[in-house]
């Protein structure tokens, strides 16, 4: 008998068709190399968790920042280890988060930053066919969420064809 839960990770629109919002989801799966509206959907959720949490944490303190900070401290330090926070952010800070701050995060989307690929597209593609590095462990998820201090160990595989600079599509993406 299976113990794991059987629940989506995200929650879809309370309504299929609404053009504005479709328009604009449209533009961050192709901004940020997304596969599909699912990844976007997560985000959004994971975003939704984060200011309930820190609403709640807030709410508890009954609006004193710094007691919120205190009690949050573990969630707070989170948040500045994944770089959606910065070091001078205080909780508060976490209700005026956009779905493009955790976007930024992602391996893909540091990847294409620092030059690794031409594209997020493309970055995807080198991440998921097992090219990219984080701190010399090979990682074949786009999603997942780079530490600040992580940043500078991404690399090519020294396996990975791609690790030559003279490889055709590094050549592209170095330009």
């Amino acid at each position: 008998m299976s113990t794991g839960k059987n629940t989506k990770g995200y929650e879809t629109p309370n309504h299929p068709y609404q053009g504005e919002r479709i328009a604009e989801e449209s533009d961050l799966l192709s901004r940020y190399g997304l596969k599909n509206k699912e990844e976007l959907w997560r985000a959004q959720s994971e975003l939704r968790r984060m200011r309930r949490e820190a609403r709640r944490l807030l709410g508890e303190a009954q609006g004193d920042v710094d007691a919120a900070q205190e009690a949050g401290s573990e969630f707070v330090a989170r948040l500045r280890r994944i770089g959606v926070l910065g070091d001078n952010d205080d909780i508060s800070t976490v209700l005026s988060l956009d779905v493009t701050d955790l976007l930024e995060r992602r391996l893909q989307t540091v990847a294409y930053r620092q030059g690794f690929a031409s594209s997020t597209k493309q970055a995807r593609q080198f991440i998921v066919h097992g090219h990219v590095t984080v701190d010399g462990a090979r990682v074949t998820r786009p999603s997942v969420k780079v530490d600040v201090s992580d940043e500078g160990a991404i690399a090519f595989d020294e396996t990975s064809p791609l690790a030559d600079d003279l490889h055709p599509e590094r050549a592209e993406s170095q330009e």
